[in-house]
Order: structure tokens, then sequence, then C-alpha cells
């Protein structure tokens, strides 16, 4: 690992992560990866769920995969809130800090003496951040705040596949990596707006909205009056015209996104659809030119339909599985996928930060951290003396 991120956006600014799941450490993991010095604050013992639950129950010679996707370039405290002295500690930390993230379900840091209330006064440039489901005033701010539940909820599940067939949830936590995302942009306004102010502020980032953002577009057309209805055909929307869909080929499938039909046309050369093609774009009839389409799709495979289409204009591209996907040229390209060695979980490979700055990329210069490794290291640097990190251990504060 290098010395120092290579990425320093944010150098000299101190985020402490009380955060758990995936939006939040998420959302600190953009944050950090800019350069923040970010500390996460975890109860002692490894029993933080991150650490011990693990999607396709992948754990890489007993490390987390789902720990190691979201805490990279931080470093860590163990810390029991419970205890008087840890929520001591805890304010000593917070006295010098410029963010403080959290998404435990809401009243939890009212209880421990740590809301936005309680720490303005001790640090009136503290911008503190509260993520959950629902909100604070929600009527189900008790209720647990996870993906499919809000994708449920949302109308998000709704929208996707064809008309007769379930609900389809999207295949990965779109909510809360959309919500991590809102969550890193709103703290680098809050740091903004703090250059302007002098003060902090607190930011509320909810999943609910999140999942609604997401659906921007069809929302804004439902909100005003649109029909809307599935479609039992290939289109995979309920919004935009003809032929915008996925297709099955002779080995496959291929999208089909907004051509001008006119265009399609010209390519095709299918009688049945030129009347339909007078016009540009045809939402009336988008069924029927899904319909006529279908059979036709299916007499080449995808390779053959992506090398015919694309270079007459027609906006189409294979539906690719994940072997296919980081074989595709575009994708290496993108250069997202980085290698790092792990002391226990040994080549781990993640995906990088997303964006590009001409001040540099940002790269894993700190990797996800052991729990409490950190934990001598930020106390004593806040003035605890070794014999009194000691005493904190033996009392199971630390």
């Amino acid at each position: 690992m290098k010395p120092e991120a290579p990425l320093n956006i944010l150098h000299g600014i101190r985020i402490l992560s009380f955060t758990q799941f995936l939006l939040g450490p998420a959302g600190v993991q953009y944050l950090a990866d800019l350069g923040a010095d970010v500390i996460k604050i975890e109860p002692p013992g490894g029993t933080l769920f991150e650490r011990n639950w693990a999607g396709c129950d992948l754990f890489l010679n007993g490390v987390s995969a789902f720990y190691l996707c979201a805490h990279r370039n931080q470093r860590n405290l163990t810390l029991n809130l419970k205890h008087p002295e840890g929520q001591a500690v805890a304010k000593r930390l917070i006295a010098g800090a410029d963010v403080l993230v959290q998404n435990f379900r809401p009243g939890v840091m009212d209880r421990l003496g740590l809301s936005y209330e309680d720490l303005a006064p001790l640090n009136p440039r503290l911008i503190f951040v509260s993520a959950s489901g629902y909100g604070e005033r929600s009527t189900y701010r008790d209720r647990p705040g996870q993906d499919l539940l809000i994708q449920a909820m949302s109308g998000l599940a709704h929208i996707s596949g064809r008309a007769g067939d379930p609900p389809t949830a999207v295949g990965a936590p779109a909510v809360d990596q959309h919500g991590a995302a809102l969550l890193a942009m709103g703290v680098l306004a809050a740091l903004f707006d703090r250059t302007r102010t002098g003060r902090g502020q607190k930011i509320e980032v909810t999943m609910v909205r999140a999942a609604l953002d997401l659906q921007l577009e069809v929302v804004t057309y439902y909100l005003n009056g649109a029909r809307m209805q599935k479609s039992p055909t290939s289109l995979a929307s309920m919004i935009h015209p003809g032929p915008y869909g996925i297709y099955q080929t002779k080995d496959g499938y291929l999208a089909l996104s907004m051509s001008p039909l006119p265009v399609l046309q010209d390519a095709l050369q299918l009688p049945e659809l030129a009347p339909l093609a007078t016009e540009r774009f045809n939402h009336p009839a988008r069924e029927k030119i899904a319909r006529i389409l279908e059979p036709v799709i299916r007499t080449r495979t995808t390779g053959e339909w992506v090398d015919y289409l694309v270079p007459r204009g027609i906006w189409a591209a294979p539906v690719q599985e994940y072997d296919a996907v980081f074989a595709d040229p575009a994708v290496k390209e993108a250069e997202m996928v980085e290698e790092v060695e792990h002391p226990m979980a040994g080549t781990v490979r993640l995906l990088r930060f997303p964006l590009d700055f001409s001040a540099g990329r940002a790269e894993c210069w700190r990797l996800p951290p052991a729990s409490g490794e950190h934990t001598t290291e930020i106390l004593q640097a806040l003035g605890y003396a070794e014999v009194e990190v000691q005493r904190l251990r033996e009392l199971g504060v630390v």
C-alpha cells in the first residue's frame, strides 16, 4: 500500500463513520477515496454485521467480501458506545471532526447522547449526516430500511418486467448505492457551504427518497397524468416508443434502444414495419413494432445483429453476463477493477472509485481495516496515554 492517497482532494477533512450495512459505508468510502481521513467506529469484538455476512456466502480466507467492498482507505476504532467512557471518547473525537455519518435506526444516536442537537454546541462546524430507510419523522421510522423492501414499497420493483409477470426487483442493491452517492454529494455540498458560513449543518438521507429519485423520469410522467402500462412483449419500459426493449436472438438477447423508425426500416427492410415508420418515433404503435421485430431478431445471433445493426446507425447492444462484461473492451478501458493484496483474504479484486480527476485517480491506498486496527493510534492522537488505552481495553470500552 502507498503511504499517501494519490488523490487528496479532501485532504485534511476528518469523517467519523458510525455506519453499518451498505448505504452508509459505501457513501463514506466515496469520501475516503477522495482523500478524507475516515475513521470507522464499530463495537469491540468483531461483531459488526458487515464482517459476519457476505452475499453468496463469499468469505475470502475468512474475510467477508461484503466488508471488503465498502471499507477501503479508512482507519478503524472499536468503541462501546453504550459505555459512558465510550461516549466520552466519541465526543472527544467529534470535537475535532468535520463530518459525522450515521445510519442507525432513528432514535439510536439520541439515546446515546450523540444526536445533532447534543453535538452542535460541542462542534458548531460539524456536518452531521443521518441516513435511514424512511426518515426520522416518518410514520415508518421504526421499520427496517433495506434495499429490497424499499424497492417494493417505492414502486421500483413494479415498473420492470412484462405485463402478467410478477414484479421484478433490480438485481443489485441500487437504492443503497444511489443513496450512498447522494450521501457523498450532500457532504460535499455542506463542506462547500461551510467555507462561506463557517458553520456545519444536519443532512438527512433516506432510502425512500433515493428510490423515488432513481425513478425520476417515470414518476414525473405519472405525476402529470401519463397513462402507463407494462407490455406483454419485449418492450423494456412503460414510457418509451418501440422498439425500445430486450429481444431474444438465436443464441441470447439483444437490446434495441430508441433508433428512429425510418433508420430501422432502412436497415431491416420489413414490409410490415414500413407503414409504422413514416414518423421518427411512434409511441402509439409500440406494441405492434415489438411484435413485428420479435420473430425477426430471433433469426440471427446476438453478435451477428450487433455487427449488422450498429454500423447502420441502429442503437443496439448485446445483453451480457458478467464474464462477457469484464471481457468487453469498453469495460477494460474503463479500468474499474483494482487488485489489492490483503494479509488474510489474499488477492482481492475491487471496483474502483468511478470518477477521473486531472489531479489523479483514486486508488486503494489503505486496505479495509481489521476490527480495532487503528484504535491505539487514534486514541493516542487524541491525547490518551498508553496506560489509559490499556485501561479502556480492560473495561471493554474499546
